[in-house]
């Protein structure tokens, strides 16, 4: 009678589903990034953390951070995430993300930053304003502070109103390397740049705004005063 239970009980089990461990079990990977090796997460949904290995500290230490966190197990990653590293050269849109534990505000502040096109800047008080809450801006600063996918979502490219580069969670340094690797001319972040052309007045790293030549150029510390000469916003970068 036990044999007989214990053959049919056998027959019964079979393998788990390939993807049981990918639901349970978060992985890793250490990969070339734009200033370094980065360290990434990704659960099932996608990648939940990134981190620049010189921040991070050493893997330990950044795992056991992510295991605290979001109390998970992680292991090495069979394979690197689809879109990753052409993500982290500036070659491809990207991987999944999994950010579905940040709140919704966050994750509308960084949906709104993952917008800013490759090597053009936009203020802190454009990302609070198009994520629908223009008196926010403070707020948004500390979401991009804690930003848990920069590199993937830009952060880097969101700067202070008044020109300066601002903070990242990484330093100063890396922020302004990450601009000028794309080609951001960091003296002209601050204020707006019109056309006497086209009547259009853009943010100084527009692509349209980098087209304007010297003998029609004008500048504008403000929209207002854009929109009192005469100008209308771009409709691309939406100042």
């Amino acid at each position: 009678m036990t044999d007989t239970l214990l053959t049919a009980l056998r027959d019964l089990a079979g393998p788990a589903p390939a993807t049981l461990a990918d639901r349970v079990v978060d992985a890793w990977v250490r990969v070339p990034g734009p200033l370094g090796e980065v360290f990434a997460v990704t659960g099932a949904q996608g990648v939940r953390l990134l981190r620049p290995a010189a921040h991070a500290g050493d893997l330990d230490a950044f795992l056991e951070g992510y295991r605290a966190r979001h109390g998970r197990p992680v292991r090495p990653a069979a394979r690197t995430p689809r879109g990753l590293l052409p993500a982290l050269r500036g070659t491809g849109p990207g991987p999944d993300l999994d950010l579905g534990d940040l709140t919704p505000f966050a994750r509308e502040v960084l949906a709104v930053t993952a917008r800013i096109p490759t090597g053009q800047t936009r203020p802190y008080g454009w990302v609070a304003r198009e994520a629908g809450h223009p008196k926010a801006v403070r707020a948004v600063g500390t979401v991009l502070a804690r930003n848990p996918v920069p590199l993937l979502v830009p952060c880097h490219r969101v700067v202070r109103g008044d020109g300066d580069v601002g903070q990242y969670l990484s330093g100063v340094a890396d922020k302004v390397a990450l601009l000028e690797r794309e080609g951001v001319e960091l003296a002209h972040l601050a204020g707006l740049v019109g056309s006497d052309t086209t009547g259009v007045v853009c943010f100084p790293t527009c692509h349209h705004a980098r087209r304007i030549t010297t003998a029609h150029r004008q500048g504008f510390a403000s929209l207002e005063r854009a929109r009192a000469a005469g100008y209308r916003p771009c409709r691309d970068c939406r100042p």
